[in-house]
């Protein structure tokens, strides 16, 4: 084995749905460390109201291991799968799970809930879904933090850049 594989990383596992918090408490009595990152609301029964967690993101938790003990995950009950790269667990960086952690601990102590949007990454293929430059397609590119869409003219060999809100941009299909 790499030293890769004998160092444990972060991964992210899919459960079976609702099971999400008996897989957390499942992998942590099998001696793994997980992180479910779960999102307090307030929920009311007609005898009572009590703050109830559910899951950031249903479906997913986070369990940290290295590659040889990947069987022993799986084996694990309610686990589905390990979300894989190119057919081996893809890593989940430390400073993305930072991420999450501040965002979860902000959310319960009164911010506001996220939003999801979409993931687009820098030379994607976009589509301007609003506003006046609607039906553009381009390639988003990030200039210092902001998002650009570069619409190539070949024949010219020219590109042009305009500065758009990552809200009116969606993946423009194949």
């Amino acid at each position: 084995m790499t030293a890769k594989q004998l160092s444990p990383g972060w991964y992210a596992c899919r459960t079976r749905a609702r099971a999400e918090k008996q897989v957390n408490r499942m992998l942590r009595l099998r001696g793994f460390e997980s992180y479910l990152p779960l999102l307090e609301q307030v929920r009311q029964w007609t005898d009572r109201r009590k703050r109830v967690g559910f899951p950031l993101f249903p479906g997913y938790l986070f369990a940290r291991f290295n590659v040889g003990t990947t069987h022993e995950v799986l084996r694990t009950p309610g686990v589905v799968d390990i979300i894989r790269h190119d057919g081996s667990p893809a890593p989940v960086r430390d400073e993305e799970l930072d991420s999450i952690r501040i965002l979860v601990a902000g959310v319960n102590a009164g911010g506001s809930p996220p939003e999801p949007v979409e993931f687009l990454h820098e030379g994607q293929e976009v589509l301007v879904t609003e506003g006046p430059f609607s039906g553009i397609r381009g390639t988003l590119i990030e200039d210092r933090s902001r998002a650009r869409v570069v619409i190539r003219l070949s024949a010219l060999r020219r590109a042009l850049s305009v500065e758009l809100p990552r809200e009116l941009l969606r993946a423009a299909a194949g």
